[in-house]
């Protein structure tokens, strides 16, 4: 990963947004925002699974009226969605709003972002410029012929500059492109050339499991590459999804402190004596409704696999009709193949509860003998399919030769 790119800091709400804060997971609600009880329920819901801000459209004098009561009950700041009419961004300022997305593509009258820009400077709230490639200003797209990432970083700036010319700084960025490519381009080249904060995103990606796939590809680059504050999966789904992926990828990348379960498992092969799918999913479901903040290993194979997953704070490893229960590689019980689901809930429960210090202290005393004496068996039955013995024979004899050069 590299460095953080260093940039200027807002506040969306209670949130921060730039360098020196987390990069944060955004997502939209899909409810007609005139419906206040519904908007708010799916508002609930994604701040339940990850969303730090939610974005909500507001396309109608409804949704604004809708706002001061949204505002005033959500549990994370709300972003107002504007599209056309600059009006309605003057009335979600006043509606209470925590910030303000607007399309440079479609709101294109300079006196008008001005008087905007001017609401929100005394309202003390950022502007997002939401760039995006679909919705070019016209004059913009006939300079480049397409949406090229020179076009989507000059429109960004343009917009910029009519909010600059009010003294307002207050500014974050996204240049979302469907393609991923021209995506990464275009965030690049405007990480080159402002120092605002960016919102990062692939527009229109789509369905699972596509959308998912090229979503992370984008954001996922940048991020590896300092570039980048604030993210939002833009998939044809459930929001809640896009808030539940968004923060495991933020997660995953060690970019924001583990909330929810990261569960990995092998692949299987022929050495595999459980199901390893099956075990790995069952896992997955009871572990996820728990909302344990750990990582659990499924392994198939008693051989290798606490070796392998010794990084994990909890894990199985099957073999001769038992499971291996292990704590950072270290076999701690021994199970019945049928409870090995169950004995990682329960695992897991006190590991929470207890901390993994505690839990390798409480470990069965018979526990590592009984492991190690099924992976004798096992290796008996089975052999070295990894030749560990005669390969390193081979490479003692190697080094140990007459005629090795010095």
């Amino acid at each position: 990963m590299s460095e953080r790119r260093q940039t200027s800091q807002i506040q969306v709400g209670k949130i921060g947004v730039g360098s020196d804060y987390p990069v944060s997971v955004q997502s939209m609600t899909t409810t007609k925002t005139r419906d206040t009880d519904e908007t708010l329920g799916q508002v609930y819901e994604l701040a339940n699974n990850g969303a730090d801000i939610v974005r909500v459209t507001c396309n109608e004098l409804e949704a604004a009226e809708s706002l001061v009561k949204i505002c005033a009950r959500s549990p994370v700041p709300i972003v107002a969605d504007i599209h056309f009419q600059y009006k309605l961004a003057l009335a979600a300022v006043e509606a209470g709003v925590h910030g303000l997305r607007l399309n440079p593509g479609n709101i294109r009258n300079e006196k008008q972002i001005k008087e905007v820009a001017r609401e929100c400077l005394n309202a003390n709230i950022p502007i997002r410029i939401g760039v995006n490639a679909g919705s070019l200003d016209k004059d913009i797209l006939e300079k480049y012929g397409d949406a090229v990432p020179e076009a989507l970083v000059e429109s960004a700036l343009l917009e910029a500059r009519y909010l600059e010319d009010v003294d307002f700084h207050d500014i974050k960025i996204s240049v979302k492109h469907s393609n991923v490519p021209l995506m990464i381009e275009s965030y690049r080249l405007l990480a080159e050339t402002v120092e605002y904060p960016l919102h990062l995103g692939v527009t229109e990606a789509g369905p699972l499991p596509g959308g998912l796939i090229k979503s992370i590809a984008g954001i996922s680059t940048l991020l590896s590459e300092g570039i980048g504050d604030t993210i939002r999966l833009s998939l044809t789904t459930d929001p809640v999804e896009e808030a539940k992926y968004g923060r495991q990828l933020l997660e995953y990348l060690n970019l924001r402190e583990r909330k929810s379960l990261d569960l990995i498992a092998c692949p299987s092969c022929g050495r595999a004596e459980v199901d390893v799918i099956k075990i790995a999913a069952e896992a997955q479901e009871v572990l996820e409704k728990e909302g344990l903040p750990i990582q659990v290993a499924v392994m198939g194979c008693v051989v290798n696999g606490p070796g392998e997953a010794r990084s994990a704070d909890l894990g199985i490893a099957a073999g001769k009709k038992r499971g291996h229960l292990f704590i950072k590689g270290q076999v701690v019980k021994v199970v019945d193949e049928k409870d090995m689901v169950g004995a990682l809930l329960k695992e897991g429960r006190l590991i929470a509860e207890e901390g993994i210090d505690a839990r390798l202290a409480a470990a069965d005393a018979d526990a590592a003998q009984i492991a190690e004496e099924d992976v004798k068996e096992l290796l008996n039955i089975q052999g070295d399919i990894n030749n560990f013995e005669q390969k390193t024979k081979s490479v003692i004899e190697i080094t140990t030769n007459k005629d090795i050069e010095n």
